[in-house]
């Protein structure tokens, strides 16, 4: 299973997550979701070092290594095997031909809809090889560069054309992909990983797929010149990697850490492509020749780029050399022949599509799942399912600006919000309340779960009142004296130009205007916003985030002066502990320790967390396989992995 690459990814939101899957590729951790993308030369912008970010290393010889080194294996599995096998223990509750019949109109129909159109293929006779699938994106793609990536569209189009070494299952528990790679393990003492790749892996333009290729580009994201923060953070962790011939590698680390495993992937560039201009055009998408190749992209995965109209549309074609080698299937071929990503921005406008059979599936809001697609209309080409996903919304709060330095404050933007209303009106009872960073059926939440906040408005005013937030002039709004000027709370929340996004964020204004407390709704176009994030040019934004596989990835979030620490909070406590977590190999040990980082920053509310954003789909009749986990839907497997079209009949 593969969702989107383990990056701490910033899709900085606002509204609703794509479903970020497709081939064995990198390992995610926290991610952000939204709807538009961001752009690659904004990510440029962001202030690099440009000291070495590698220290130079004599690695050792691999006789030398292996004399050393007790190795331990390490799990080398097939993702749509394991899917299978899970699936064989499953009842399905109806038929296909019930399922297509019934209405999701709760929990009960929705798990047999599940149990019935979410499964594999009993034989490849039942599957469409020629079909293709018309997936629905709501911005597009910035750069074909799979390094360069830095929004949702840009990482499920490389996951889709890119390889990886590794994935992991539906409880996070990582493995070695069989697609790509022969064996796996990991040294005794934790400092060492060595990989064998297969040997029957080549680009789209006939180059065989090396160990040297994962060097070059650990060395490239590893230089300060080229803009890539996103895909920096995390492998930045490793010390070195060293290829001692064309199939092994060994990953070096700096320290012995049970988050190590999920430092060993990244997207991966072909040497023999970029190794060229590196060195004249670091940024990798201001040449000549780097626009050839952004326009013609050369691919290591199952897809390669057959047509782009920008704003429209995105078609990728399988490749055939992915999985036949000499005449014989090598690899698992992908269901689809075709995979058309669809830009379709307005929500509205997505979903006459998909009734028309445009598009064959969506995220639908709540607005949609409940009022759009429940008529015969919509049933009559489409069906519809939802899954828990750990995807939390919230308010942040810029912590280091006069309004928002005070836990007081913050404590009391989270008391004054109407959280119910949001809830039961604004996302029609079908998101649940989010406390934190981790949800409650987490192995890392506290025990127990922090509560829910509730709206209480003399609790907010008595916590202003204590900050010295009063109306000392009788105008009716709060005010507070700094260096002898006095300043009224007034402030402005940055929201990405979302319906659902900006009823939250109107709703907290008319909270807040009952309290003497003037809050400006901002809507700002994404790649500003994005921007003025890093920049920390902002007083207050909307935004989400989705889970990692590890409790760990979030520390880039919360550590004092982290990347993504947008808000500028800062707890010693925090740091500490998230130090202590990332050292500790003790699953029950850590799981504390990251749960006490939930209840601190309960206590701090840096966000008021508001909801979990469970996956709410709609997809065409013809549509079979779809599986949901805590990341999202569909992850199994090569192409868009378990999602499949049965032959017609």
């Amino acid at each position: 299973m593969n969702l989107v690459p383990r990056l701490n990814l910033l899709l900085l939101t606002i509204l609703l997550t794509f479903s970020l899957t497709g081939c064995p590729g990198p390992s995610p951790s926290t991610d952000m979701t939204e709807e538009s993308s961001e752009n690659s030369s904004t990510e440029a912008k962001e202030d690099v070092p440009l000291e070495p970010l590698l220290k130079p290393f004599d690695a050792p010889s691999l006789a030398d290594l292996d004399a050393e080194v007790e190795w331990e294996e390490q799990p080398v599995l097939d993702s749509l095997e394991l899917l299978r096998e899970r699936q064989s223990k499953e009842k399905q509750l109806v038929s296909v031909k019930e399922a297509l019949k019934l209405k999701n109109t709760n929990q009960e129909s929705n798990e047999k809809i599940l149990s019935a159109l979410g499964r594999l293929p009993e034989n490849d006779e039942e599957v469409d090889w020629n079909a293709t699938i018309n997936r629905h994106v709501g911005a597009d793609l910035k750069s074909t560069n799979p390094i360069m990536g830095s929004s949702a569209v840009e990482f499920e189009v490389s996951s889709l054309t890119g390889f990886g070494l590794f994935s992991f299952d539906w409880n996070f528990r990582p493995f070695a992909v069989s697609d790509t790679v022969v064996s796996w393990q990991t040294s005794k003492d934790m400092l060492y990983d060595k990989v064998v790749l297969r040997d029957d892996l080549t680009w789209s333009d006939g180059t065989p797929i090396t160990a040297h290729d994962i060097v070059f580009t650990f060395k490239t994201i590893m230089n300060p010149r080229v803009p890539v923060p996103a895909v920096r953070s995390g492998t930045d962790q490793l010390k070195w990697i060293q290829a001692y011939d064309d199939q092994t590698l060994v990953f070096f680390h700096k320290e012995a850490l049970p988050t190590n495993v999920w430092n060993l992937n990244f997207p991966i560039i072909p040497k023999h492509i970029y190794e060229k201009e590196l060195e004249t055009d670091p940024t990798l998408q201001d040449s000549q020749y780097h626009v050839k190749y952004e326009n013609e992209p050369v691919t290591g995965g199952p897809y390669e780029l057959e047509k782009r109209v920008r704003g429209q549309e995105i078609i990728l074609k399988r490749r055939e050399s992915w999985y036949m080698q000499d005449g014989k299937e090598v690899r698992t071929r992908p269901y689809f022949e075709r995979v058309r990503l669809r830009i379709i921005q307005d929500p509205n406008t997505a979903l006459l599509a998909l009734k028309k059979g445009e598009i064959d599936e969506m995220a639908l809001n709540p607005e949609l799942w409940k009022t759009q697609t429940e008529d015969e209309d919509f049933y009559k080409t489409c069906t519809k399912a939802n899954g828990l996903e750990w995807v939390y919304f919230y308010f942040g709060w810029n912590c280091e600006t006069l309004f928002f330095k005070d836990k007081k404050v913050r404590q009391a933007m989270s008391y004054a919000f109407n959280h119910k209303e949001m809830l039961d009106e604004l996302c029609y009872g079908l998101y649940q309340p989010c406390t934190g960073i981790y949800h409650e059926t987490a192995w890392m939440a506290p025990k127990p779960m922090t509560k829910p906040f509730q709206q209480n408005l003399n609790k907010a005013e008595d916590l202003l009142d204590e900050a010295g937030w009063i109306d000392h002039d009788g105008d009716g709004i709060r005010d507070k004296e700094f260096d002898g000027k006095i300043i009224p709370f007034r402030f402005t929340i940055m929201t990405a130009n979302r319906p659902l996004s900006l009823s939250i964020c109107t709703l907290l204004k008319e909270n807040l205007d009952q309290i003497g407390i003037i809050c400006e709704v901002k809507p700002t176009e994404f790649t500003v916003m994005q921007d003025k994030a890093r920049n920390h040019q902002f007083q207050a934004m909307f935004g989400g985030w989705g889970t990692g596989t590890d409790p760990d990835t979030s520390i880039n979030l919360w550590k004092t002066d982290a990347p993504r620490n947008y808000g500028q909070y800062s707890n010693p406590e925090v740091d500490k502990l998230f130090e202590e977590g990332r050292r500790e190999f003790d699953k029950d040990k850590r799981a504390k320790i990251y749960g006490k980082i939930h209840e601190i920053l309960y206590e701090d509310q840096p966000y008021t967390w508001l909801y979990f954003r469970n996956s709410f789909y709609g997809f065409n009749k013809d549509l079979r396989g779809y599986v949901f986990s805590p990341r999202g839907p569909y992850g199994y497997g090569p192409g868009f992995g378990s999602l499949w079209k049965p032959v017609s009949k």
